[in-house]
């Protein structure tokens, strides 16, 4: 994967320095920024394919800088790196537009692995033409491409609400049950990762929210109902 900008906004320097030269080794061109302000500036002069932040910065957090970013720019894909792992931290990030929120220390592989998938939608530099699709209402969903299109319109999900989407959609009509998504996404039921799929619901809702024949619902204590009214 070459010729892939990727701003990287991290107060540590010996961090940054390993995750640059890392990452620089696989083909990906970095522009590092020390806090959240150097970061603001250099996004806006960069123009990223991707993100990767950290949280906790001098100047200008994480939180800000991405609330910014999704004000001009609600596509590119941004991971959030944090040595704080707080459920309330980690839904924040999801809330206000991060794609993923990886928390220190981390594997680079994973890291670099979750990058690729991020930015394998740039590397096509088009919607694909070829590729399965599933009908949802108006909406035509590309599960491998991560992607729902509306006529000419693409809508880019990430990984995380790709795999939910097609879940939903597995058993649409009827009970996805919520044990059942945890444990085949998150590989384990508990609180956090309930909350964390929850982030996620909130988002495809939002995805729907001018198709009147689509709804996902949820049914209380059990799951979710993708609902998809006929023609």
């Amino acid at each position: 994967m070459e010729n892939i900008d990727v701003l990287l906004v991290e107060d540590e320097p010996v961090l940054a320095g390993i995750v640059k030269e890392s990452l620089e080794k696989r083909g990906f061109i970095l522009h590092v920024a020390r806090n959240g302000v150097e970061g603001w500036t250099m996004f806006k002069t960069v123009k990223p394919d991707v993100c990767v932040i950290d949280v906790m910065m001098p100047r200008k957090d994480g939180f800000t800088l991405v609330s910014e970013i999704r004000v001009i720019d609600d596509q590119v894909p941004i991971i959030f790196l944090s040595a704080r792992t707080q459920t309330e931290d980690v839904l924040k990030g999801l809330e206000i537009g991060a794609d993923d929120y990886m928390k220190k220390p981390f594997s680079m592989e994973e890291l670099i692995l979750r990058l690729r998938a991020l930015v394998r939608r740039k590397i096509s530099g088009s919607v694909p033409v070829a590729g399965p699709e599933m009908l949802i209402g108006s909406y035509r969903f590309r599960h491998q491409y991560q992607e729902l299109l509306l006529g000419s319109k693409a809508i880019f999900l990430s990984q995380r609400e790709a795999d939910l989407l097609l879940l939903l959609f597995q058993h649409k009509n009827d009970l996805l049950e919520r044990r059942l998504a945890l444990i085949k996404l998150w590989g384990e039921d508990n609180c956090f990762n309930a909350r964390s799929m929850d982030v996620y619901i909130t988002r495809l809702r939002k995805h729907f929210r001018d198709e009147t024949a689509v709804e996902i619902v949820n049914i209380r204590r059990q799951g979710y109902s993708l609902k998809v009214c006929a023609d």
